[in-house]
This record gives structure tokens, sequence and C-alpha cells, in this order.
């Protein structure tokens, strides 16, 4: 049994992704980038006293369930979320929703999930897919991530749900239950605009949007005297790199993503400053691109030095020009 009319959407990132398929399954034709760009999800972020695995956190978008949330408030969706402490009933609940008839998006840990390569698979638990039906003791998975959908036996699904640690799912599952036929572009393009350039250009925290790309240069010039252990240096860089590279999209991907948003809403408004917009994001996109390539570079050498940490410094404050000038652009669209 699969839900009747779900088509499998190939997305860039699993939240957007998710939430695109989910509303245009239900009649509201959204692309991922309309997703992504209408709820605000673009960010910068550097947290020096919040760590994982020994090094700061640093995130290139805006925590789980931000997308969700701000389709809520952009497009006026109405979106059920449940959570169970019991995998019996949660795993009952999501067969009775399918059976009549739903989609249903969930949040999972990709290292419990047998379709991703072994070398694919880490312990992040906020993994976002659909279900969209099940076959025997399968179910059918719709991951945006993946080409193609893939099958997941009932017992790896139940243990990918309800896996323990950071951001732990506790079997959340969630669906659309009231959707507009229609968005009005001319209002929900300005305030999504809006609000990414307050949370990156107008918060007072040093940890956030530009500011916080300034500090982590300025951590990356001072990281050999302050931190001379080569095997700590690489782990932090490569903490970077690895966080813009391979989670979640990536820094540079989510810039692309935003710039794909700007350009569709010039289309759709016939507003050619949101097409300016959009080239000067994509450049920041390939900036971050360049910065990560420098880093990369610096982990794989067989001595870090000082010279290789101020020129990735560079390359850094490089990233944070062109982002100011992609967030100018952005204003000027106001």
């Amino acid at each position: 049994m699969q839900v009747e009319g779900y088509q499998h959407r190939h997305a860039g990132h699993c939240e957007s992704g998710v939430m695109s398929a989910l509303l245009s399954h239900q009649g509201l034709e959204l692309s991922e980038p309309l997703a992504f760009g209408l709820s605000s999800a673009l960010v910068f972020a550097h947290f020096p006293f919040v760590r994982v695995g020994g090094v700061p956190l640093t995130s290139y978008r805006m925590p789980p369930g931000h997308i969700i949330k701000g389709l809520e408030r952009s497009l006026g969706v109405r979106i059920t979320r449940r959570r169970y402490r019991d995998p019996a009933r949660g795993m009952r609940e999501l067969d009775e929703l399918l059976d009549a008839g739903r989609p249903v998006g969930l949040q999972t840990s990709v290292y419990w999930l047998p379709y991703f390569p072994p070398d694919m698979r880490f312990h992040f638990n906020a993994h976002n897919l659909i279900i969209f039906g099940r076959e025997g003791d399968d179910y059918l998975v719709s991951d945006p991530v993946v080409e193609h959908p893939q099958r997941i036996a009932r017992a790896d699904l139940e243990k990918a749900r309800f896996v323990r640690g950071p951001f732990a799912p506790r079997g959340l599952i969630y669906f659309p239950t009231d959707v507009p036929q229609s968005v009005d572009l001319t209002h929900a393009v300005p305030r999504a605009i809006r609000r990414t350039l307050n949370i990156n250009t107008r918060l007072p925290l040093p940890v956030v949007g530009l500011p916080a790309i300034r500090r982590m240069a300025k951590t990356l010039r001072e990281m050999p005297r302050r931190h001379p252990d080569p095997r700590y240096q690489r782990l932090y860089v490569g903490s970077i790199v690895r966080m813009q590279e391979e989670i979640g999209t990536g820094g540079g991907g989510f810039r692309f993503i935003q710039g794909a948003f700007l350009q569709q809403a010039g289309h759709a408004l016939g507003d050619e400053r949101l097409h300016a917009a959009a080239e000067a994001m994509i450049a920041a996109g390939d900036q971050w691109r360049q910065f990560a390539l420098r880093g990369a570079r610096l982990v794989k050498a067989k001595q870090p030095t000082a010279q290789g940490f101020a020129e990735l410094a560079d390359e850094l404050l490089a990233c944070a020009e062109v982002e100011r000038k992609a967030f100018e652009a952005l204003r000027s669209t106001l």
C-alpha cells in the first residue's frame, strides 16, 4: 500500500525538501528554494561555548525544525506534530495515518538508516524524511537527499525514530492539516527577506551572522599560538569544513538554495532587484566553497603552519565581505 498520488522529490536539503513535498502533495505547489527562503532559514552561527566532539559548534542554517515553523508563520499552514514516549504507540499511529492515505514527515537518526552508505552514517538525529506507504514489514521512504524512493524494515525505522542523544527525535511525526491553495508572494517574500536580514545583520550577538564569521576568522589566525596541538587544530578546522560541506547540504549549498529562492521570487514578482540579490548570494556560496577547499588542504597538510592559518582566516574574511554585499543587495529589495 502506498499513498495515492504521492510523488518523490529529490532535494538539496532534508527539511526544506520534506516540506516542499508534503505541501505540494496537499495542493500547494512549493519548490524547495521557496520553502527554504520563505522560512528565513539562512544564517551563520559559531558557538565557542557549545562543544560537539570537543570543538565548537558551527552552523550555516537555522536549527532543526525552524523551516517547518517558519512556513507555518509565513504561509499560514497548520502542521500537526506528535512525539511519543512509547515506540509501539508511535509506530501504530504512523500505520494509522498511512492507512488513512496521508504521507507523514518523520525526524530520524541518519546513523540507523540502512540505505545510507556506511561511511555516510553518523550520529545526527535531526534528519527529515517522508514515509508514504508500507508493504508487509517494510516502509516506503521518500528521503529528499536520495535520488529514488527507498525501503526500510520496521525494526530499523523504529530504531531511527527513537534513538537517544542530542536532537533526539522522540518518534516525531508531522503532517500538514490546513494548507492554503496559493501563496501571496507579494507580501511573503519581503517579510522573509526582512527576517533573514534581522537574524544575520542586526542581532546583538557575536556568535550569529557577520560578527560571528569575523570572530571565527580571528580565532583561526590565533590558532597556532593559542592551540599549538596539531591534532586539535585539524579537528577544529575539519569540523568547520565538515559542517559546511557534509552536514545538511552545507554552508555553500544553503547560499545556493537562497539564491535560487531569490531567482524564483524575482521571476514571480517581476523584480530585477531580486535577480541581482540572487547573483550576490550565489557569489557568497562560491566564496564559501573556496574557504572549504583551503580548509581541507590545511587539514591534510603534514604540519599546519601559522601562514596556512593566516591565509585561511583571510579567506574567511573574504566570505564575510561577500556575504555582507549579498545582504546589502537583499536590503535594496525592500
